[in-house]
């Protein structure tokens, strides 16, 4: 049989300025506590309260590491739509025009592929000096 427990029937009023009140939302918000009364519940019976911690410098090497991702893959797909124009071509004369577009889109590739690898060494680097 189910053990019934009571519910929460008292109602502590409590009064805080906004900014008292706004850093204890901060506090709430790098906690697990989905609602502010389970937070100040913890707090007063001294339970466990468990918090996140991001790693802000991380945080940002994602950021741009997506931002890089984004951007390749607009440019494979222009190098991809170049390729099969370049399939589909009849007359030699429409080949130089290609050319020039595809080298253009070949430096550009080329210069976010070295961004990605100076980034990548950037992480690896912050990575290994950690202790």
């Amino acid at each position: 049989m189910e053990k019934k427990t009571p519910g929460r029937t008292r109602i502590i009023g409590l009064r805080l300025t906004m900014e008292e009140y706004r850093r204890l939302e901060a506090k709430r918000q790098k906690s697990t506590c989905r609602k502010l009364s389970d937070y100040v519940r913890k707090i007063l019976f001294d339970k466990p309260v468990t918090t996140l911690y991001r790693n802000q410098s991380l945080d940002e090497m994602m950021a741009e590491a997506s931002r890089l991702r984004s951007e390749l893959n607009s440019l494979a797909g222009n190098f991809n739509q170049a390729v099969k124009k370049l399939h589909g071509l009849h007359q030699i004369g429409e080949s130089g025009d290609w050319l020039a577009a595809y080298e253009s889109e070949r430096q550009l590739l080329l210069g976010k592929v070295e961004e990605i690898k100076n980034h990548i060494q950037k992480m690896a680097q912050q990575w290994l000096s950690h202790p």
